[in-house]
């Protein structure tokens, strides 16, 4: 019995009979040569039938293949460095799985509209392949790192009864005759965990019910929030820098052909190695006003404002400090600024602006309390939240990677809808 292989595998069958498991990507006739381009989810592979080397009924078939039929293929692996890959399989035997009809989409240009109402089908495309491949690598990388620095994951509630953001985006649902939201951040549950491990980490959905339509925006995403116990604001940033350093290197190490697919400029990503720049709000708002943005001091930084302050670094920038206004409840207050807080967010360079938003959370029960109060957040619901700060409480900071903007940043490429496989966005929900 021919064994079955996969394709990123064939390597090591030179010279060997091989069985292949896939859908037809595309299909060359030469006459009395039928060149079969073969994927089957871990790479392509050129397949040769030869009117001399198979049966009628198999050269037939062959030339009877539409895109996307499913198909089982065997031959002789040969070594040829115009194949792609390197390498092609001598067919001698082929059976049709299924032979697709009308496949919608074809080697000629579609809309986006289009593609993404056949995003179920777009998927299978070489540059989406890639996409999620480099976002499956980040994912990898990302708990490979946290697991390997003593974080503990530890799930938390996409069903949660208050907001840790902005209430205005949160998404309500009927939970038994009583209001509960989807959970914009694990974040204030993973503050309680600490307490039990010290370093923790929750990886998960996180949903924003933002009007928004901007390339940098999904209503449901993906984010990894590690919280840290005893660590503070600086302690958070050194963390922050080698967790991205370590992933980007990961992804150009193991990589480096769907980056390649992708058109990638990798000497950029080549450059994000720790330590990385750091400036302060104050800093910022000057250079922002120096380049000609107008910009308020006291005002939060929109994504031209970000993509700015980007375009003067090459790697990622550390902005901090910002004012206690245009952060959430819960950061700490500077010592000696109280207008400001212990908070900082991290923006990507090529104008992919922020990725990490986190800070020092205020350990204070007193401060905490009075928080609530001025953000109009009602205290029952976070009468579990005060109590960290009853029984125990410490300095500690944290943080959140949204895994869409930084799989963007990584490949390149300019709408986040192609980081996920199937992206929610204002006017999106299927398929």
């Amino acid at each position: 019995m021919t064994e079955r292989v996969y394709i990123k595998e064939i390597a090591t069958y030179e010279g060997q009979q091989v069985t292949i498991k896939g859908w037809l990507y595309n299909r060359t006739d030469k006459g009395k040569l039928q060149f079969l381009l073969v994927r089957d989810g871990t790479g392509l592979v050129q397949c040769v039938a030869s009117q001399k080397g198979v049966s009628a009924q198999v050269f037939a078939d062959a030339r009877s293949l539409t895109q996307e039929s499913s198909i089982t293929v065997t031959g002789k692996v040969r070594a040829d460095r115009r194949a792609p890959g390197g390498y092609e399989l001598l067919l001698n035997d082929l059976q049709i799985v299924q032979l697709t009809q009308d496949y919608p989409i074809t080697p000629k240009e579609h809309g986006i509209a289009f593609l993404m109402q056949h995003r179920h089908l777009w998927i299978r495309s070489s540059r989406q392949h890639a996409i999620l491949r480099v976002r499956a690598e980040v994912v990898k990388a990302i708990r490979g790192w946290l697991d390997d620095h003593g974080f503990i994951n530890v799930d938390t509630p996409i069903l949660t009864p208050s907001s840790c953001e902005d209430t205005t985006t949160l998404f309500e649902t009927d939970y038994f005759g009583e209001k509960a939201y989807l959970a914009q951040s694990g974040q204030l549950y993973s503050e309680a965990t600490i307490g039990a491990f010290g370093k923790v980490y929750c990886f998960g959905p996180t949903f924003r019910a933002e009007k928004s339509k901007t390339r940098r925006h999904l209503t449901e995403f993906w984010m990894v929030e590690p919280e840290m116990a005893y660590v503070d604001l600086e302690g958070c940033m050194q963390v922050e820098e080698e967790f991205v350093s370590y992933i980007v290197q990961m992804v150009l190490n193991n990589r480096a052909a769907e980056l390649e697919t992708l058109g990638r400029d990798t000497s950029r990503l080549q450059k994000v190695v720790a330590p990385f720049p750091r400036i302060s709000y104050d800093e910022a708002v000057e250079l922002l006003n120096k380049d000609g943005l107008e910009f308020k001091w006291g005002d939060d930084f929109g994504a031209p404002h970000e993509v700015a302050l980007g375009e003067h670094f090459e790697k990622p920038v550390f902005v901090y400090h910002y004012p206690t206004a245009c952060k959430a409840f819960y950061m700490e207050a500077h010592p000696s600024r109280p207008e400001v807080c212990l908070s900082v967010d991290l923006l990507a360079p090529e104008g992919y602006g922020e990725i990490i938003g986190g800070g020092q959370r205020t350990a204070s029960y007193e401060l905490l309390e009075q928080r609530l109060k001025e953000h109009n957040l009602p205290r029952e619901a976070y009468e579990w939240y005060l109590d960290l700060r009853r029984y125990g409480s410490v300095p500690h900071s944290g943080f959140g990677l949204g895994l869409e903007r930084t799989v963007a940043w990584v490949c390149g490429i300019q709408h986040i809808r192609e980081t996920i496989a199937f992206p929610r966005m204002l006017e999106r929900m299927y398929p």
